[in-house]
């Protein structure tokens, strides 16, 4: 019983927020965390954080392109994200001739910073609860009338939110759509690349360091925000001049030190912090397993054909780092998972809720039977959450001539309707799409991907989520003859017949490609996908989330006297922390911060994805740090323990004052269960230094002219 009260005690202490978790909205600050943050050294007032009457450093923080956090850092309309966050927009400058990636990118003057068609910045304007909007008339509805309605109000607001297309305006759920948000933006359409470091800094560390700590990599690039003569968005012209921002972040000279107290703003991407015990242990037990065993043997295959081939290894480079990432990171989510016992931690907080409601006689009917109805749903889960899993990672990401296969017409249909016009735009995006995809191809690294993927799918799920001719096909044949029999006999495989059948493409073409070998497995497993997995895991997904808005519901009520954090939707929100290392496992401790030092001890290693620049090397050699150095070395990043996650790339960090003192672009391996469960013990996120950023600025690329419009705190 004692173990139990235990259980119950820390679950709720995850539910409710401790000192460093979370991440909450900007407008209800004074509400719940203000006070708290204060005390752990926050200068600031809320109003000085988010406000639509006066300058906040809301205005300065930014969505950057679709999926980043970026910052105004200048009173003309400076940003500053991640080097991965800009990484292809510089890609799209880049060329043999000119290898911005390898080599950085630094314009001189405003007059040579590039445009980026399609790159946006978009600002909030302001952030207002609509929840009684929402729900307005929806009392007595139920499933699709009521769905209907909802989404006729939030239409309806969003569109009278835009002012006629002068702003982007969206509605969004938080606490499973027990409550709503809308969100209005101005969004700017003429951004400009202004600086990159090469990626010898800006990736530094590569695959080997990607969720690790200790880190020294550079993440930063810099993009400057344009506008018409009258500060409004605007296309893409020579006559915009820079914006000029309502608020800008201020940048600290001074540095941080342990136990400092830090913020991020930023956009980060989507946690589920409220998931049942049953979803928790489907994570732990099967999800994440079954994704890291597909992906090991992808990642196996690839390293077998990447170190055999210098040019496969350049080919296959971008792909084992895309596969590699989820990968370690699944894993490092199930460690953690485990470590906090968190099936049992769940389970005893669901048994503190079974309590919570039995006591009321008038909550009973409403929550009685949410436990239930999420045992037996996510029983019925289970086998279709693993076919969908096997399906996702093997026949829609795993196998390149699958890709392929799935970008062409499946009939005639849609290509009738069009004219002539429209027929040559077809056939160019075809073609471009097979350059992309044959210049990171090579043949036999994809058969054996190929035929090793389609065994594990036929051997680790049941026969009933797999079509026939799909099980008989390898049943009858060896993977030499499957090779022979339908990857060789495909045209998808050969470049030369590919562009003969595309330059004339037609109906011909399409009936063609319906009897390619390939293009019928695929469509194959599309099919029986679509029919007996996809429809029947969405419809207990769809269940899940009705009974998920009430276990939510009846959450908040519970826990009305506490404080409680929406998971995140990509929507601006505040987490705040400290300077500090961590331990992440027995006899090993972490200090807070790293240096220039350790990027040349990495190098001395000898592992390619820690190449060094001869500049760098130099300025170590020399000591020249300028005003950036401290006590003879040059800070590179740190870590803090601070609840982030996907979205929160390239958020500010910013000390008790304000001021920006770092980038966030990362977390630590140990605390990537923090989307689920959050451990201040192991959850650290990591940000490069201000100063290493302005060294690399000024020293090594030696344009020290930006940092003449930023405002430099050296107190």
């Amino acid at each position: 019983m004692k173990k139990i009260v235990l259980f119950v005690i820390v679950a709720m202490l995850c539910l409710s927020g401790t000192a460093k978790e979370g991440m909450w909205i900007p407008t209800l600050l004074e509400k719940y965390t203000i006070e708290e943050m204060q005390e752990m050294g926050f200068r600031l007032t809320p109003e000085d954080v988010y406000s639509v009457n006066q300058r906040s450093l809301k205005d300065a923080v930014v969505i950057f392109g679709t999926g980043c956090t970026g910052e105004i850092i200048s009173n003309k309309g400076l940003l500053l994200t991640n080097h991965h966050c800009g990484f292809s927009a510089i890609q799209s400058h880049s060329s043999v001739e000119q290898d911005y990636l390898s080599d950085g990118f630094w314009a001189m003057s405003q007059n040579e910073e590039l445009p980026n068609p399609g790159l946006t910045a978009k600002f909030l304007e302001r952030m207002v609860d609509v929840s009684d909007s929402v729900f307005a008339g929806t009392v007595s509805l139920e499933g699709d009338s009521l769905e209907a309605k909802l989404d006729a109000n939030i239409l309806r607001i969003q569109q009278q939110a835009e002012e006629d297309g002068k702003y982007e305006a969206v509605v969004k759920p938080l606490f499973y759509g027990n409550q709503y948000f809308l969100y209005v933006y101005q969004v700017f359409t003429d951004v400009r690349l202004v600086g990159a470091p090469p990626r010898a800094i800006g990736k530094f560390g590569g695959d080997t360091d990607n969720w690790m700590w200790p880190r020294h990599t550079g993440d930063f690039s810099i993009f400057r925000v344009y506008a018409n003569e009258d500060n409004e968005p605007a296309a893409y012209s020579e006559d915009n001049v820079p914006y000029k921002p309502k608020s800008w972040l201020p940048v600290s000279m001074e540095g941080i030190q342990p136990n400092d107290f830090m913020m991020l703003m930023g956009y980060p991407g989507s946690t589920r912090q409220y998931l049942p015990s049953q979803a928790v242990d489907m994570i732990i037990n099967q999800s994440n397993p079954d994704r890291i065993k597909i992906r090991t043997a992808i990642l196996d295959i690839f390293s077998e054909h990447m170190k055999k081939d210098p040019k496969v290894r350049i080919q296959y480079a971008s792909k084992y780092a895309k596969t590699s990432n989820s990968w370690k990171r699944w894993k490092g989510e199930v460690r953690g998972l485990n470590r906090l016992n968190a099936i049992k931690q769940k389970q005893a907080y669901e048994a503190n809720f079974e309590l919570w409601y039995l006591q009321s006689d008038t909550l009973e009917q409403a929550y009685k039977s949410v436990l239930p109805q999420f045992e037996k749903l996510y029983v019925d889960l289970l086998p279709y959450d693993k076919a969908y899993n096997y399906y996702q990672e093997i026949v829609f990401k795993g196998i390149d001539i699958f890709k392929l296969a799935d970008f062409f017409p499946r009939n005639d249909k849609g290509w009738n309707r069009l004219d002539e016009e429209r027929h040559q735009l077809v056939r160019k995006a075809l073609i471009l799409k097979m350059t992309e995809y044959f210049d990171d191809y090579d043949q036999e690294t994809d058969q054996e991907l190929f035929t090793e993927l389609l065994r594990l799918l036929r051997s680790d799920l049941d026969r009933s989520f797999l079509p026939k001719e799909f099980t008989n096909l390898l049943a009858k044949y060896d993977d030499e003859k499957l090779i022979r029999k339908v990857y060789e006999k495909s045209v998808l495989s050969d470049p030369e017949k590919l562009q003969e059948l595309v330059a004339d493409f037609d109906t011909k073409g399409i009936s063609k490609l319906q009897k390619d070998p390939v293009i019928e497995l695929y469509n194959a497993l599309r099919v029986h996908y679509q029919q007996n997995v996809e429809l029947v895991y969405q419809s207990i997904q769809d269940r899940i989330t009705d009974v998920q808005q009430q276990y939510m519901k009846g959450i908040m009520a519970m826990e009305k006297n506490f404080q409680l954090y929406p998971d995140a939707n990509f929507t601006l929100r505040v987490a705040y922390g400290k300077v500090e290392g961590y331990q992440p496992r027995d006899g090993v401790e972490y200090a807070y911060q790293t240096t220039l030092q350790g990027v040349m001890e990495k190098y001395q290693l000898g592992n390619p994805d820690y190449e060094v620049l001869e500049k760098l090397k130099a300025l170590h050699k020399t000591s020249d740090f300028g005003e950036y150095g401290i006590d003879g070395q040059m800070p590179v990043a740190y870590t803090a323990s601070i609840h982030s996650t996907g979205g929160n790339s390239g958020s500010p960090a910013i000390n008790a004052k304000g001021q920006l003192v770092g980038l966030n672009f990362d977390r630590c391996w140990e605390g990537t269960m923090s989307d689920i469960m959050f451990d201040p013990d192991q959850c650290r996120n990591i940000m490069v230094d201000i100063r290493y950023v302005l060294f690399i600025i000024d020293k090594f690329a030696g344009a020290g002219y930006l940092l003449d419009e930023m405002e430099l705190v050296r107190e």
